[in-house]
């Protein structure tokens, strides 16, 4: 007997006035940074979580591991799932200066707490005192902050918008797929291949050029 068709579920893409409005209003806010990575980079929120400075190169992003809430409630640092999830991705000269940024006002808070220099390894999304910020706690502020923002968008909606941008920009599947993380290309189309626009007149027309060309030479 066939397994039972699995029907694609709808996925949540802001618009471009919907980012502008998002970050304005978290400008100023702990989830502001997290909202400029997520849609400069379309990392997974456990990917987000585990990140670390050393991490960070310039504008060069390795994500090398995960972060994951475990079923007895603790927290562990994994290895991705795949070689294709360790990766490295390049972001925007402007993502670059909103992270440092970032991390100047961590050292702020660090030396006002008595924690000393923020280092390499630390967490660049930790909690106030240095800590792991765990993913349920992330969504939960994420939840309970939209609804005063006025707005009601999710958290994994960074990652949708992240790529149906690349995708309306042009970027071939193959590229979007690593930079995602995905197994394979094949996991994106199955995703985002709807917004992929129809093509086949452009295709037909570059057809109808190669043959003009083979008749006249």
């Amino acid at each position: 007997m066939s397994p039972p068709r699995v029907e694609p579920t709808e996925i949540e893409i802001l618009r471009e006035d919907d980012v502008k409005e998002l970050l304005e209003k978290l400008r100023g806010r702990s989830l502001y940074i997290v909202a400029v990575l997520g849609l400069a980079t379309g990392m997974r929120r456990g990917e987000m979580l585990a990140l670390r400075w050393q991490d960070i190169d310039g504008d060069k992003v390795r994500i090398e591991r995960s972060l994951e809430q475990t079923k007895a409630g603790g927290l562990r640092f994994k290895s991705p799932k795949t070689k294709t999830s360790r990766r490295t991705i390049s972001i925007p000269r402007a993502v670059v200066a909103e992270l440092c940024l970032h991390r100047k006002a961590q050292q702020e808070r660090w030396l006002a707490l008595g924690l000393g220099k923020v280092r390499d390894d630390a967490l660049v999304f930790a909690t106030w005192e240095g800590k792991p910020r765990t993913p349920n706690a992330l969504s939960k502020d994420w939840s309970e902050t939209m609804p005063k923002l006025g707005m009601k968008i999710t958290l994994h909606a960074l990652r949708h918008t992240h790529a149906s941008q690349l995708i309306a920009a042009g970027m071939d599947i193959v590229t979007i797929s690593r930079r995602l993380g995905h197994a394979s290309p094949t996991i994106t189309l199955g995703i985002y291949g709807h917004l992929f626009s129809n093509t086949d007149d452009r295709a037909a027309a570059i057809m109808q050029a190669a043959f003009s060309r083979m008749r006249t030479e």
